[in-house]
This record gives structure tokens, sequence and C-alpha cells, in this order.
């Protein structure tokens, strides 16, 4: 008889959409064991979970999903019946400069795990899932008008959005040519608690309380939906429990905002926060050179996803951003540490050296 009703492999658990995910099972399912996957890669941090480490149903592994040898090994092991696959490299401007990293671990380590999984399940794939959890960048580039919904065709314009692409396919191919168990889904720009500050609003929300110049693309004109990390793991949540097998899902925050004009946002909130005058920080703002294959527009159509399975964001930006603003200046010492490599220490202290 089995200890728990579900064992679960959660993948890229430890970095910022994925320990949000992990959090959300641990907690709201005892009755699941969760297998926090993660490789601890700059953006993967364990301090991210201290509140829920000691939980009776949470285990953590550090591994690297492109070891496709250890993926077989722990599947025989710990006999998983589902995988949330979050771990992917995933910073835009880090692709440009080192594609093949994005290669290995988006498209050979996507591959290894959907492998593992077809081979671990031969059997039977009752009761066994397989969810990969992707980008709206895949969709390209919209015009001012119209959104991305799952009909969508497929138009990625960097490294990092065509890799993802080719997992997206690959997820697909494993559904229609072998019967694997999938689920996909395709998410806005996430922002919040615990996101590596290399990303453009914990970067901006750093850099304003340090009073560090704000590096703005061109003139700021790219439009992004963005959606609080929370919602989007609940939002996983749902479709894990209700998606039909074989089906994609958009996640949307209905909030779209040009670059600019959510920068400002950032800074009027900040002023406030740090009780300076208002337009203090607006003054950091500072334009660049444009990136290479800049989108203009991603704008998703959820209505899918809030229609059939009944999940609605529950936060907007301007509500959402405060709450966002207060974690970072209250978790001044998270921050630290992530930006001086110091949190590979607390996977030392909690892991190694038991």
């Amino acid at each position: 008889m089995k200890d728990y009703q579900k064992y679960i492999l959660i993948t890229g658990g430890a970095g910022f959409i994925g320990s949000h995910v992990v959090r959300l099972f641990v907690n709201k399912y005892p009755g699941y064991l969760i297998y926090n996957l993660d490789k601890l890669t700059y953006a993967g941090n364990l301090a991210n979970l201290r509140d829920i480490e000691a939980k009776p149903n949470y285990r953590f592994i550090k591994a690297d999903i492109v070891d496709g040898e250890y993926m077989v090994k722990l599947f025989a092991e710990h006999r998983f019946d589902a995988v949330i696959h979050l771990a992917a490299e995933s910073h835009v401007d880090r692709s440009i400069a080192s594609p093949m990293e994005f290669i290995m671990a988006n498209i050979v380590g996507t591959v290894n795990l959907l492998n593992t999984a077809k081979f671990s399940w031969q059997d039977s794939f009752t009761e066994k899932l397989f969810y990969h959890i992707s980008t709206d960048e895949v969709y390209g580039s919209l015009g001012e008008e119209g959104f991305f919904t799952e009909e969508t065709p497929y138009d990625p314009h960097s490294p990092y959005s065509a890799s993802k692409a080719s997992s997206d396919h690959l997820v697909r191919a494993y559904h229609d040519t072998y019967g694997l168990p999938v689920l996909i889904s395709n998410c806005s720009n996430n922002y919040g608690p615990n996101q590596f500050p290399e990303k453009l609003i914990p970067l901006f929300i750093n850099n304003i309380h340090h009073s560090k110049p704000l590096p703005v693309y061109g003139k700021g004109e790219n439009v992004r939906d963005w959606l609080y990390v929370i919602d989007h793991a609940q939002a996983i949540d749902t479709i894990f429990h209700k998606g039909l097998v074989g089906e994609t899902y958009n996640i949307g925050g209905n909030n779209e905002w040009k670059n600019i004009d959510l920068i400002k946002v950032i800074c009027e909130v900040m002023d406030d926060k740090l009780g300076r005058p208002q337009g203090t920080s607006e003054k950091l703002i500072t334009y660049v050179k444009d990136r290479p294959g800049h989108d203009l527009r991603y704008a998703i159509d959820s209505g899918k996803l809030q229609r059939e399975l009944g999940w609605t964001p529950s936060l907007q930006f301007e509500e959402g951003i405060r709450i966002t603003v207060d974690w970072y200046l209250n978790n001044q010492q998270w921050l630290d540490e992530v930006t001086s490599g110091d949190y590979l220490k607390y996977y030392e202290e909690m892991y190694l050296k038991r």
C-alpha cells in the first residue's frame, strides 16, 4: 500500500515560479509526497523554501535534468506518478550570449524527462501525468491589437523562446506518438516575491533602492502582460487537477503594460515606500540600445482556462506591485545573498553538513 496518494516530481522547484508551486502543493496536499528537483544554478535558491523544508511530505533532490542516466535512476527509485516540469533557463539576454546552455537545459533536459517518464510508466499510463510549463514567448510578437490563444502559430525570435518552443513540440509529439499523458501551459511574464534580480521588476526595485541607473531598452515601448506568481501557481494547481490530457492552456494576468509605464509605476511606489520626493526615482531611467530580436508586444487570452477550468487571476498590477515592493524591501538579506552568490551556502549548511 502506498504511503501517499501521489508521488510528484517538480523540476526547477527552487526557482522563482517553482518555489511557489512547491510551497502550494506541499501545504495544500499533505497526502502528496512532493519531490523538488533543482540543479541549484544562480536562479535556484533553497532559501525560498525555508518555511516548508521540514514538512513530512517534502523532499529535495539536487540534480540536473540533462543527466539522463540519473533521471532513470530517480524514477526507478521513487516511482513518480506525475511530473510538473518547470526547470528551464529563462532569461532572454543570457540566451543571446550563451544559446547552448538553453538548448541543453530546455530541449535535451525535457527530452530526458519525457523518455524517462515513458519508460518508467510503460506498463500503464493510467493515473500518470507529465505537465510541462512553458511561456508566451513561443508565439513571437503581436501588433498593437490581438491576443495569443492556444491556436496561435509558434514564431519564436530568441534562442530562449526557440528552445521553449522546441520543448513544447516534443511534449506534444510524445503524446501523439506514444500516448504519453501530457499537459502544457504557456504563461505571460511573472512577477512577485523571490524572483532573481536579473528580471525587470526586481532589478529595478533593487536599483532604485540603491539609487542606481534603470536601463530601459529602446524607448520602453515594448508591451507585456504581467501575471502575479502566486496566481500562476494556483493556475498550475487547477490545470494539474482539472486539465484535459493533451490540451494546452494559456495563463495570463489581464495586465498589459508598456515597459516605460510599468517602470514609472515602480518608481512612484518606491518613492512612496522610501519616503523620497515623487519623481526622484524616475530620474534614474536611462535609455539603452534595444536588444536583438526584441518582441514588441505579448498579450495572452486566458479565456479557455477561465471558461473550462474556472481559474481567474486574483490581483491587478497596481495591487500586486505594492505587495512585491514590500517583500523586496523587507527581505534585503535575501537580495544580498542572491546577488553575492552566498545563497549557495544555505544548501551546503542544510544538506551537505548533516
